[in-house]
């Protein structure tokens, strides 16, 4: 809390003129989704700026366009609150909601963010879940653990592109890498990658409302 709120009180040179967000980022997109988008924490001069998850970054743009040309978003840009943006059967959430110094959430802040992912998850009841990360991933086995759905998180491999299918009626997980400036800018996570994770995504759903 402290952090996210020395952020919006200094701010970077680039927005000293705007008004920092400076609390915690709710989730944001179709409240009738059938995939759920999972982050790992508001970007101290992005979502924490902003007040919406990945807007006003570069993981933002990269995520955004991809979503766009999937045909889950109205348009590719993200860039703040009332820039007209709306997702379309997608939503997309964070495992923490405040941002952590060096991007990198310790495990109290997981947990004391745990519950809010609960409640979204039980409210929309998704049937696919996109991991982006580890932490994303791991995050969201240890709630199907906790709740008796698996019995091991281990027998879940994170990589790139991974598939988990789970006993119905149990979302499919996906796996990706976070689109992070350093996964995005040395080619570790590409738009083509994304591109192949998210049509798999979408024609998984369309069968499943067939």
């Amino acid at each position: 809390m402290r952090y996210r709120e020395q952020v919006a009180r200094v701010k970077r040179r680039a927005f000293r003129d705007q008004i920092y967000w400076g609390r915690p980022v709710p989730g944001f997109g179709d409240p009738r989704a059938k995939l759920l988008i999972l982050g790992l924490a508001p970007a101290a001069h992005g979502a924490n700026r902003t007040g919406r998850v990945f807007t006003g970054d570069r993981s933002g743009e990269f995520l955004y366009r991809e979503l766009w040309r999937a045909g889950f978003a109205n348009q590719p840009e993200s860039l703040r609150r009332d820039d007209g943006l709306k997702l379309s059967n997608a939503y997309i959430s964070a495992t923490v909601r405040c941002a952590p110094p060096d991007n990198k959430p310790l495990p109290e802040e997981i947990r004391r963010c745990t519950p809010y992912l609960e409640s979204e998850l039980d409210l929309l009841r998704p049937r696919a879940v996109l991991a982006l990360g580890r932490i994303a991933f791991d995050a969201y086995l240890r709630i199907l653990k906790q709740r008796g759905a698996i019995q091991r998180t281990s027998q879940f491999q994170f990589s790139h592109g991974a598939r988990c299918l789970l006993p119905e009626p149990l979302p499919r997980i996906y796996a990706s890498y976070h689109p992070s400036q350093q996964n995005t800018q040395t080619g570790r996570l590409t738009p083509a990658m994304m591109a192949s994770v998210l049509r798999q995504i979408a024609k998984f759903l369309d069968r499943d409302e067939s």
